[in-house]
């Protein structure tokens, strides 16, 4: 156990826990809309920092490095359509739902579904697709960083785990949504000098990138392909598109990821997040799947891929740096899980119990029930994660294919198409999830040729529009919400007549008395 490593992470530890209780003192878990959003005071640049951390998690330390070291140059599929991810999706969703959002008083992503396509089954099987899918993604972040902290510390996996939820858990309660995001801005730049650090190191040690890839190809040269090792995807167009789409337009059906639309401060900020967002991934996404590719030659005999980025770190940087680039794994794993624990509680809270079970929470009761659900939720999938760690590659892709599948067109369709309609929208969930989580099940991928994703994002969106438009005479979209729909393409800032300034706590009963006013 190296003394230095555990220094750095200390200090890095203890910087999180310092930004929740800053935040906590500002009152960021005083109020539903300062837990939930940060009180809709969000800048552009903690915007795209903490929408771009979030959407890369462990995943691009275990998962992105695994896939380069098992099948080489394959994996920049998944990288071409991450770099752009964050600009399509701060260009699509960013201002009309910050401020669509806001005009219906919707504080989740779920909520705004309701707001948006008013029917409780919207909600109901939105909240509990929401919940499962989430909780799955936070136990694969979990997983992800009790095997960093595992390899690097010399710690027991049981002990690495438990630092690493017991760290999440803490600034998370503490300060809601602003801990999550300020730490998410603090932990993009950590993640940057950690990926370009130990990029540079191991260019060094194999020469170069064309020394590197004369020696992959006297190795195998398949591994140089973009079809990956053996050409085992070589013509399959279909997995190649879906590749390029989950991390891509993927983003807009994630609601962990499309709630920073909704903390905005100013919906006009999308277009400045999505300069600094693009400039980030430039720098940041490619990193970790070349690394994969280059532990190939430095460590061929490696018994575990995911460990790939871990183990360079390990044998090629002196200790101090090893605690950098540590504190910057750690940081990709944890901004990812702040926020869906925080999205999980929330969606729990108040799209399950305080819709369904409890309507009549006062404002503060409700901030303390979902502190209560994050803090079971992080439990649980913290002593799940103990038996039996699945691959965190897997379960990264199997829960954002469902999410994109599910989720995307409602949330696209939402500001951009007036005739998405109710039945429109629950029947494109239901068809989105059902197909891509049966398409992975099963295993179809493998026998059509076409990737999860791509599969259940065709499906789901063709089943909106059939569906919207066969039913437009019996589930008309109600004239409050096409109003508010074509308030968002006025080029302003939004009316102070349509701003949201309800409370918060009667949120529903105000929703359902102006739905019902503005008639069926």
């Amino acid at each position: 156990m190296d003394l230095t490593v555990l220094l750095f992470l200390l200090l890095y530890f203890l910087g999180m826990l310092a930004v929740g209780v800053i935040s906590m003192r500002r009152g960021g878990a005083s109020s539903m809309e300062g837990y939930y959003l940060g009180g809709r005071n969000v800048g552009p640049l903690v915007t795209a920092m903490t929408m771009q951390s979030t959407s890369m998690s462990g995943y691009m330390f275990l998962g992105a490095g695994s896939l380069g070291y098992t099948q080489g140059y394959y994996g920049f599929w998944y990288a071409a359509g991450d770099i752009g991810g964050g600009v399509v999706n701060l260009s699509v969703l960013g201002r009309k739902m910050r401020k669509l959002s806001q005009i219906m008083g919707a504080l989740t992503s779920i909520e705004y579904l309701e707001k948006r396509y008013p029917s409780k089954w919207v909600r109901l099987f939105a909240a509990v697709l929401s919940v499962f899918l989430l909780g799955a993604y936070v136990l694969a972040q979990f997983i992800a960083g009790g095997k960093g902290l595992e390899l690097v510390t010399g710690l027991p996996y049981e002990a690495a785990l438990a630092i690493a939820v017991a760290v999440i858990l803490a600034y998370t309660l503490m300060g809601g949504y602003g801990a999550v995001a300020y730490t998410d801005l603090l932990q993009s730049f950590v993640m940057i000098i950690g990926i370009v650090w130990i990029l540079i190191a191991t260019l060094q040690e194999v020469g170069g990138f064309t020394a590197a890839n004369e020696a992959l190809g006297s190795l195998d040269p398949t591994l140089l392909s973009v079809w990956g090792r053996d050409l085992a995807y070589e013509g399959q167009w279909g997995i190649v598109l879906g590749a390029l789409l989950i991390f891509s337009i993927g983003y807009m059906g994630w609601p962990h990821v499309v709630t920073r639309h909704m903390a905005m401060r100013n919906p006009f900020h999308a277009r400045r997040a999505g300069v600094y967002s693009t400039l980030w991934n430039l720098i940041f996404v490619s990193a970790p799947y070349i690394l994969g590719v280059l532990a190939i030659l430095v460590l061929p005999d490696l018994d575990d891929p995911e460990q790939a980025i871990f183990a360079l770190a390990q044998n090629l940087l002196p200790s101090a740096v090893v605690g950098i680039v540590m504190a910057a794994i750690m940081a990709a794993i944890m901004s990812t899980a702040d926020s869906i624990l925080l999205q999980t509680g929330s969606i729990a809270a108040r799209d399950l119990y305080e819709r369904f079970i409890n309507p009549n929470m006062k404002e503060v009761q409700m901030v303390r029930v979902s502190q209560i659900i994050v803090l079971l939720v992080g439990i649980a999938c913290g002593l799940i994660a103990l038996f039996e760690p699945p691959a965190v590659f897997a379960v990264v892709v199997f829960t954002t294919s469902v999410l994109g599948s599910a989720f995307l067109p409602a949330y696209v369709c939402a500001v951009w198409w007036e005739k998405a309609n109710t039945p429109g929208a629950l029947s494109s969930m239901i068809v989105g999830s059902g197909v891509a989580f049966i398409w992975q099940y099963f295993q179809l991928d493998g026998v059509t040729e076409i990737h999860p994703m791509l599969a259940g994002l065709v499906l789901s969106s063709l089943t909106m529009f059939l569906v919207s438009l066969l039913t437009q005479r019996s589930h008309p979209v109600p004239e409050h919400i096409l109003t508010a729909i074509r308030e968002t393409d006025e080029l302003r800032p939004l009316p102070n007549r349509l701003k949201a300034q309800q409370d918060f706590a009667l949120a529903n009963e105000a929703y359902c008395v102006s739905y019902s006013s503005g008639g069926r």
